[in-house]
């Protein structure tokens, strides 16, 4: 969990990868979910672990600031706090700030993310914010429309994600905020999931060398002198060239225990490494995307140690397709459950390497999955469409035929038609507002849709590749009453049963009351404050039509 910690501070520095003339904030999940739990410890203290271990590594000039939410108040979107302003030697206050943290409120990201661009004022300089969360938008926010509006505003603005424990649908849904603006979605599960983010996110994001200064005239060479005295190289298999150095790799270095185990962590180095270690007995673990490798090296004096590594190990590409030829969705998930540990999760291509073996890969559009099953050989490059083979339904709803429920109060959902031997359906997917779409497996459906309290539905049927409007016709209207001096006000259809009831249709506190209702005779009761007696009214609700009463 140690290692945990380190490489999830790690990662969310890496993924930022600012140059020392940038500003950055971090923006720090502290809602009450933080309380997870990975691996028996609780999530929040992994994030203060990884701050304390990885800021004071941070470079001293480096203009680094903290906001967090949700960690001062329950059940508030508003809850959100720059905690330490970007600056320059900000570590120690920062992980100070984490420290005292409470981890207890909602997720408005959304908002929280804004909030650090503002800061940073990237409407007129570059910025790069760093999100950490377990959760996803619980503020009634649309974090991808967020991500295009910082995009567009910005100088040059980038948003990292780094998905804390959260599972595939929930990363589909925070990932735009990296994808729209140029920065990078790492899904973090565990200690190995986290160390292979933080392998490829380093490299991939390194900043540029900077430029040579110039050189002084030329001296007498002195006696040559080893500049390093490790050079160690790593290949995919054992027939394959060396990697370059833009390959991606990493090598962590470790001092031997006793029994040849891990000890102390002495460094971490990427891409064609040469350096200089101390005299003594390794062990050596070399990194790419999945693959890993462990072997020992001894360091010896007056002498180059050139270890060779073979990750045996194959690259996957995988192109997630609704339908042949068609383009890939940026909200394709891909799952590949490979023969090292852990699993991979991708979204739109998934590019990366893996131990060699049986690769169970898992692809997602919409409400549609396949799963299949590639063999993957050391050194080889296997590149694979997919096809899950959906269609496209959109969902609207009328009042009546040509009377379009415009409204975001719109309920709807998708069924299988078939029903189950106690009648019900199984659910496929569901949503709020008119024009919801959903990719769907082809086959037959019921779409299902609600206003207030009126609803129906209609059957549809979806085909590979087609997109099919399902519109519910709802055959009702608007009922909105008036009852001065009211503190509360009840609809009642007309019609009594056996028991000479009335059935309830709904009810509200107050002196006015709007309601969608199905078209038909209903009874309204308003009842005074302080028991002062009730009045009825009746009302006739026509279909697309909107009625009005007054109840005194």
């Amino acid at each position: 969990m140690r290692l945990a910690g380190l490489m999830a501070a790690s990662l969310l520095l890496a993924s930022a990868t600012v140059s020392t003339a940038d500003r950055a904030i971090i923006v720090l999940d502290g809602s009450g979910s933080m309380w997870g739990q990975i691996d028996g410890k609780p999530k929040l203290e992994i994030a203060r672990e990884t701050l304390r271990t990885v800021l004071g590594a941070v470079p001293a000039d480096l203009e680094l600031g903290l906001i967090a939410y949700g960690h001062r108040q329950k059940g508030m979107c508003s809850d959100i706090e720059l905690v330490v302003d970007p600056a320059a030697g900000t570590g120690a206050a920062i992980a100070d700030a984490a420290d005292a943290m409470r981890f207890l409120g909602k997720t408005p990201l959304s908002q929280a993310v804004k909030q650090a661009a503002e800061t940073l004022r990237f409407i007129e300089e570059k910025a790069t914010v760093i999100l950490i969360t377990d959760g996803i938008e619980t503020c009634d926010a649309d974090p991808c429309a967020l991500a295009n509006e910082l995009e567009q505003s910005g100088v040059d603005f980038t948003a990292h994600v780094v998905g804390f424990g959260l599972s595939r649908e929930e990363g589909r849904q925070v990932a735009c905020l990296a994808d729209n603006t140029g920065g990078r979605y790492i899904q973090a599960n565990d200690a190995g999931g986290l160390a292979d983010a933080l392998t490829r996110t380093v490299v991939a994001e390194a900043s540029p060398e900077p430029e040579p200064e110039p050189q002084p005239e030329p001296q007498p060479e002195p006696e040559p002198v080893a500049a390093f005295n490790i050079v160690p190289t790593v290949a995919l298999s054992e027939d394959t060239d060396d990697l370059e150095d833009s390959a991606g790799n990493a090598y962590e270095v470790y001092r031997a225990s006793p029994d040849g185990s891990r000890g102390e962590h002495v460094t971490t180095e990427y891409g064609r490494w040469r350096g200089t270690l101390e005299q003594g007995e390794y062990v050596m673990v070399a990194r790419l995307g999945r693959a890993q490798v462990e072997q020992p090296v001894e360091v010896a004096a007056d002498a180059v140690a050139e270890p060779h590594f073979v990750l045996n190990a194959g690259r996957l590409i995988v192109r997630p397709r609704p339908q042949e030829g068609a383009e890939v969705p940026e909200g394709a998930s891909t799952l590949v459950d490979h023969p090292g540990e852990g699993e991979g999760v991708y979204y739109g291509v998934a590019n990366d390497v893996f131990p060699a073996g049986d690769q169970v890969v898992t692809v997602e559009i919409g409400e549609g999955s396949v799963t299949e099953t590639i063999a993957l050989a050391a050194g080889e490059t296997v590149e694979k469409d997919i096809i899950v083979g959906v269609g496209r339904a959109v969902l609207n709803a009328s009042y009546v035929d040509g009377m379009a429920v415009e409204e975001g109060g719109l309920y709807v959902e998708i069924f299988k038609a078939a029903k189950r031997l106690d009648g019900s359906r199984e659910s496929m997917a569901y949503g709020y507002g008119p024009g919801t779409e959903y990719d769907v497996p082809p086959g037959d459906y019921v779409a299902f849709a609600r206003m207030d309290k009126a609803s129906a539905e209609v059957p549809f049927t979806v085909e590979v590749g087609e997109r099919i409007e399902a519109n519910v016709v709802l055959n009702a209207g608007v009922l909105a009453i008036a009852a001065p001096g009211a503190d509360f006000i009840e609809v009642f259809g007309a019609a009594r049963n056996i028991q000479g009831n009335r059935a309830s249709i709904g009810y509200q506190y107050g002196e006015a009351y709007q309601l969608t209702v199905p078209a038909g005779d209903y009874v309204v009761v308003r009842r005074l404050p302080n028991d002062g007696g009730q009045a009825e009214g009746t009302a006739t609700v026509k279909a697309g039509e909107r009625t009005e009463i007054s109840v005194q």
